[in-house]
């Protein structure tokens, strides 16, 4: 999902939410201890919406009675989505100044920090099919060092296929396109394949 897809109160509700899921022994508020936040992007440092999210997600914090520069510290590592060798050197980056947690904004950032810890805590705030990329055991029990959020359920997928054949079909009379990007890890790829199947070939039957 791109950033425009998402709301700025959904995206505040949303990262609020990420750091709400801390340890209760971590979010107690500790004067003498401040707790350092490592983000990692896969989008240019320029990019106006991811700027919005980071504001979202800092005013999330402050409901929470987590102030920069009081009890909390972020440390932001940019990389540019196609540059894999980049985002991994930011990833090694990050890790190296030992967080209490990291935030990562998608799947390929998450693979990422992945690749260099495997105790931080990790909090991703959108990834298309966690269990697919091998990021959680399952979605009611993520199990390891990672959780979050994911927008996209697969088991709807059939339905909403079918949705939209009965809508549309009868007056297109043609095929129906699901996009999704290849890129995201395959489970929810092929599940979208297997699921969306039966609606395809029904439409070229009738």
């Amino acid at each position: 999902m791109q950033f425009g897809q998402l709301k700025r109160r959904e995206f505040i509700r949303l990262l609020g939410g990420a750091a709400a899921t801390w340890p209760l022994a971590a979010r107690a508020q500790q004067p003498d201890r401040v707790r350092r936040i490592g983000v990692l992007m896969s989008v240019a440092e320029s990019d106006p919406e991811a700027q919005d999210w980071l504001r979202a997600f800092s005013e999330g914090l402050q409901q929470l009675g987590w102030t920069i520069g009081r009890n909390t510290r972020i440390d932001y590592r940019w990389a540019a989505p196609v540059d894999a060798e980049s985002r991994q050197r930011m990833a090694k980056e990050l890790v190296a100044l030992q967080p209490d947690l990291i935030l990562t904004q998608n799947t390929v950032s998450t693979a990422s920090i992945l690749q260099e810890t495997h105790s931080i805590p990790i909090i991703f705030a959108n990834v298309v099919d966690p269990i697919g990329s091998g990021f959680v055991a399952s979605l009611a029990q993520p199990g390891g060092n990672v959780t979050g959020f994911t927008l996209v359920e697969s088991s709807i997928v059939g339905k909403r296929s079918r949705a939209i054949r009965r809508i549309l079909f009868d007056r297109l009379q043609s095929r129906c396109p699901i996009p999704w990007n290849e890129g995201n890890c395959s489970t929810h790829s092929q599940n979208i394949r297997d699921r969306t199947r039966h609606c395809r070939t029904s439409s070229r039957s009738e």
